[in-house]
């Protein structure tokens, strides 16, 4: 059986990719810890793959997902983690390997 994934036209995709990566630019409220913790992916997962899929350098992946350089990104944005949220990364995290 294809996966409706699959079939999906890349225009679509694309679309829909970019709405997904300018969503979670204009929710910096949504930590990256929060979401590895939540859907066991975060921003820099997503720019890995971006970087991985097109070839990119990390930091120049980082900059199209971000819309700005990571540092600058995590200088305005990024609270620190609390123990709880790395706990609860963690556990989200070894979910991927299954």
């Amino acid at each position: 059986m294809t996966d409706e994934l699959d079939r999906l036209d890349d225009r679509a995709a694309a679309a829909a990719f970019r709405r997904l990566v300018r969503h979670l630019r204009h929710r910096t409220d949504a930590q990256n810890v929060d979401l590895m913790s939540l859907a066991g992916f975060c921003r820099n997962c997503l720019s890995d793959w971006v970087g991985e899929a097109g070839g990119l350098d990390k930091e120049v992946a980082r900059a199209a997902i971000y819309g700005m350089p990571y540092a600058e990104w995590k200088a305005r944005h990024q609270a620190e983690a609390s123990p709880e949220q790395l706990q609860r990364m963690k556990d989200s995290v070894a979910k991927n390997a299954a």
